[in-house]
């Protein structure tokens, strides 16, 4: 460990990262500690982070804003490919981390680090995530990850580890859910919540918003307008990525609109229980694929569905910086040439109501959609096209016949 003199902290100010400072200090011949928050939109969060990290052993806290290149970068392609990992999670903590274990590696290699650290549990994904990232831009960088290595085998020896450091904490043992917080989502893990039978305990938790039940019960209509696949647009006022889903959050948290408990398949193997709230990001993958509907051909729309989920996958598993997910946003942005329109929406106590779409694109054509008389589609021509895709039907069918008189 002696060769270990220098080391950037990927650093949030939570309870890991927080006890983190001073175990390396005691661990590593006293070494200098860099700590790097990468600001992604989680507001107060950071409210005095630097005197925190400063008073327990670092010698400098970076806070990278990150914010405007982590929507408009990150999650506008992944919106763009509507992906979503297991019918429910919008991936808000997913793909937060390679952009912030991007910049940590930068700061790394600027300040001559010999080796990057961070919090991440041996359970969870986001071990992967941030060395995926590591090894793509530095991969000759040693990783420290205390969770593999350490003493504590509990949150509940963290916080007493804390409190003998006095290190400051904004959690007690009962509101100790373990979070994760950007512009884009918010989780809550851990307590009551490890047990898939519990409900939720939403007025406890919920911090973007309220339950449906404490919705308003008139409800808000808007209008998003996009071009290329890109949401631009609020009722009509030009909004770029950060305040858009910022403007989204406010009004889909007021309605009750994105709140997800859901049991998810972990990369590393188990299932873990989770609630997310995802306000924001809700209302607009359903309006970017409200607009997809009469924009996209069936069968792009129906492979792009394919895409979707491999795409959610790859963001899901720490696959950012791969070819395999390069590639598939080009074929994503090709897509996207004709998703320009306007989306209107009703929210009304956690449900996104469709009440409108229009695009100079539209592939919907009343005139041939109609039940009333036209005089641009011929039903009689269905009739031959049902003999031959069903053709192999047929023969088959008949095929079984034949056989089976001959087998009485």
């Amino acid at each position: 460990m002696s060769d270990i003199k220098k080391v950037v902290l990927a650093y949030s100010g939570g309870l890991d990262t927080s006890i983190i400072i001073p175990w390396l200090k005691e661990n590593y011949d006293n070494c200098e500690v860099i700590a790097v928050s990468g600001n992604v939109g989680q507001g107060t969060e950071l409210d005095g982070l630097e005197e925190k990290a400063l008073k327990t052993g670092a010698s400098k806290l970076y806070i990278e804003d990150l914010t405007k290149e982590f929507i408009e970068e990150y999650v506008y392609p992944t919106l763009k490919a509507d992906a979503v990992y297991e019918n429910k999670y919008l991936l808000g903590t997913s793909f937060a981390r390679p952009i912030i274990a991007k910049r940590i590696v930068e700061i790394a290699l600027a300040e001559g680090a010999d080796a990057i650290c961070h919090g991440c549990t041996g359970k969870g994904n986001d071990q992967v995530r941030f060395e995926l990232a590591i090894k793509r831009f530095a991969p000759q960088m040693k990783i420290i990850a205390p969770w593999r290595t350490w003493e504590f085998k509990s949150r509940e020896q963290e916080i007493e580890y804390a409190e003998a450091h006095d290190i400051p904490l904004k959690i007690n043992r009962e509101t100790n859910y373990s979070k994760d917080k950007n512009l884009w989502h918010l989780s809550h893990e851990g307590l009551d919540l490890e047990d898939p039978w519990n409900e939720p305990m939403y007025d406890k938790i919920l911090e973007m918003g309220v339950s449906p039940e404490k919705a308003p019960d008139e409800p808000t209509y808007i209008t998003l307008s996009f071009e290329k696949g890109i949401p631009v647009a609020l009722n009509g006022e030009k909004l770029d990525g950060p305040a858009m889903v910022a403007a989204l959050n406010e009004l889909g948290g007021k309605n009750g609109i994105g709140i997800a408990d859901m049991v998810e398949n972990r990369l590393v193997g188990m299932k873990s229980r989770g609630v997310y709230e995802t306000p924001g990001g809700t209302i607009l993958y359903h309006a970017h694929n409200k607009l997809e509907e009469i924009c996209l051909d069936r069968d792009t729309y129906h492979y792009k569905q394919q895409v979707g989920i491999r795409f959610a996958e790859l963001v899901y598993f720490g696959q950012w910086y791969t070819p395999l997910r390069e590639a598939l946003s080009a074929f994503v942005d090709s897509t996207q040439e004709t998703v320009t329109g306007d989306v209107r929406l009703k929210l009304y106590k956690g449900n996104i109501i469709d009440a409108g779409v229009k695009s100079p694109y539209s592939l919907y054509d009343e005139d041939i959609a109609t039940f009333d008389e036209d005089e641009v589609y011929d039903q009689n021509d269905s009739a031959g096209f049902i003999n031959l895709f069903g053709l192999p039907i047929k023969v088959r069918a008949m095929k079984e016949q034949a056989a089976a008189k001959e087998n009485k």
